[in-house]
């Protein structure tokens, strides 16, 4: 940003997060972004422990994995946001879920880079969900957790997510 939203001047400096206009004393800040990422589990018929990975439909890392979630709405608390992207992206809201941990991320998105804080909750659905690959995912896989390739995640903060589930988990 060059220009203050306050007074028009070309006439911001910009001190690691914050703008400040030279001219109207107008200051701004660019605060990480809240996102919510859930680690759907499951246990099989060998008591493994399963989780839901989503495929991206969209860009960034069309075709890569995620794990269900995104971004925390203006007024949401992240709770709510956890109930909403799971019924948008699978179908289903959780049956129950608890915090886990967070991550710093980056999210390139049309020639900006944001910087999110992702909250990571263990998430486990009712045993008769229907579960469905909507929104931006292109489809659902259940895979055994300590099989899964890190490497095949389309951000950092997934693969750190992961890690930190097989660690919680044992």
């Amino acid at each position: 940003m060059l220009y203050c939203p306050k007074c028009g001047v070309k006439s911001l400096t910009t001190i690691k997060n914050q703008f400040n206009c030279r001219e109207c004393d107008f200051t701004y800040f660019q605060n990480m972004a809240a996102a919510v990422m859930a680690a759907v589990i499951k246990q099989n018929a060998n008591s493994e422990t399963l989780l839901l990975v989503a495929t991206r439909s969209r860009e960034p890392g069309k075709g890569q994995w995620d794990l269900p979630g995104g971004y925390v709405d203006p007024g949401e608390s992240a709770e709510t946001a956890l109930n909403r992207e799971l019924k948008e992206e699978i179908g289903v809201e959780p049956k129950a879920f608890s915090y886990l941990t967070s991550f710093p991320n980056v999210y390139p998105y049309k020639d900006v880079v944001y910087t999110t804080c992702d909250m990571v909750f263990i998430v486990t659905l009712d045993d008769d969900a229907k579960i469905i690959a909507d929104d931006d995912v292109e489809s659902l896989s259940w895979m055994p957790v300590n099989e899964i390739d890190l490497n095949g995640f389309a951000f950092e903060s997934t693969k750190q997510a992961v890690s930190a589930l097989r660690a919680h988990l044992g």
